[in-house]
């Protein structure tokens, strides 16, 4: 009986990159997951290394290391002598080692904007719309192909001219920017049950974040993270987040991301929720309010509440729930409904393809209309 044997597959070194290369990719994903931290992951690639085999007689982890300090890659700690640190060359890096690894080798375009179903005479980009020429279109948008065969048809070709009612115009498109506020749960269940929820979250975070400043330039991202409280966190601090011994606090994340959507001037608006549970923290006054044990009351309709002025605003939510539990299920299916946005119960491998697919077509709409 003919069949297949499967077996453990070992990815080989890509053989046009260099030996600093090959282990800067390890490296850089070690970095990811341990938050930043310089002497764990080098500590780990040193593991790596013993147990397959990375490096060679002729190049090996101390190599490594000098070529990061050399390359800039990392330095010396100077509050803390005999450690080093991560530069923003290698911030950077993360960031487009994850966008690579999220959304792959996206082609950078001269504009940052999207596309919208509008168009006219003041648009900003030709579209695949054709149309009679009108009174103050100009000439970049005659489609001189198309108009001489117009010409040729109405008029023949012995006599060749071209009159106005030959023209045909490229229609533009209007583009539109959208300012995004993403939203990471840091509770404490984001590390539980032997499952690392806050590095895929990070990854998608950086990711988008590097798609954002690169291709859609006019676009604002704004990242803040929430446990029992919430704050803003900037593009740089996305490698060193952490999980902390929080609860969920959902009202003062969405408060927050709301205050930071009201100071954007366009007109499309959106926040991204990546979690894995259901609100279990309220804050009233310098008091924190919480109930972990099922769906609160209390902290419930303070969070659909929230969500119905997000939909007043014409601002969309869209909840990235980690967690397949179906009585987690339930709250996102009513505060979905409530915002009227979407969500998605998606796998951790999943989820950098469901934001990003997302995040363009949202860009796609204007929220106001």
């Amino acid at each position: 009986m003919k069949g297949f044997r499967f077996t453990k597959f070992v990815p080989q070194k890509d053989a046009e990159k260099s030996e600093f290369e090959n282990l800067l990719n390890i490296f850089t994903q070690l970095l990811t997951i341990t938050s930043g931290d310089v002497s764990e992951a080098l500590s780990w690639l040193t593991n790596l290394d013993k147990q397959y085999n990375l490096t060679n007689p002729q190049y090996g982890i101390g190599d490594f290391i000098e070529d990061l300090k050399n390359k800039g890659y990392i330095k010396e700690d100077e509050n803390n002598k005999g450690t080093f640190k991560i530069t923003a060359k290698n911030e950077q890096n993360i960031r487009r080692s994850a966008l690579e690894e999220i959304f792959g080798k996206l082609k950078k375009a001269n504009k940052g904007d999207h596309n919208t179903t509008y168009s006219g005479n003041n648009g900003e980009e030709l579209s695949a719309d054709f149309r009679e020429y009108q009174f103050g279109d100009t000439l970049d948008q005659i489609s001189m192909t198309d108009s001489i065969r117009n010409a040729q048809v109405n008029h023949g070709t012995s006599n060749f001219f071209l009159t106005e009612n030959d023209l045909e115009v490229v229609e533009k498109e209007y583009k539109s920017q959208t300012s995004t506020v993403l939203m990471i749960d840091i509770s404490h269940s984001m590390i539980l049950y032997g499952e690392d929820r806050i590095t895929p979250a990070k990854k998608v975070a950086m990711a988008l974040s590097e798609l954002i400043t690169t291709k859609y330039k006019k676009d604002t991202l704004d990242i803040i993270v929430f446990g029992n409280d919430s704050w803003q966190i900037q593009i740089k601090d996305l490698p060193y987040l952490q999980v902390g011994p929080y609860h969920t606090n959902t009202v003062a994340g969405l408060e927050l991301a709301m205050d930071l959507l009201r100071r954007r001037k366009n007109t499309n608006k959106q926040i991204f929720m990546i979690t894995d549970g259901k609100p279990t923290c309220i804050k009233e006054g310098i008091r924190y309010y919480k109930n972990s044990f099922g769906l609160d009351n209390k902290i419930l309709n303070k969070t659909l509440n929230l969500a119905a002025q997000c939909r007043k605003l014409k601002i969309p939510i869209t909840t990235f729930m980690i967690a397949s539990d179906p009585y987690l299920k339930e709250f996102v299916r009513e505060f979905t409904k409530v915002n009227n946005g979407n969500a998605y119960y998606s796998s951790l491998k999943g989820l950098g393809n469901l934001i990003f697919e997302d995040y363009r077509r949202n860009r796609r709409k204007n929220f106001k209309q």
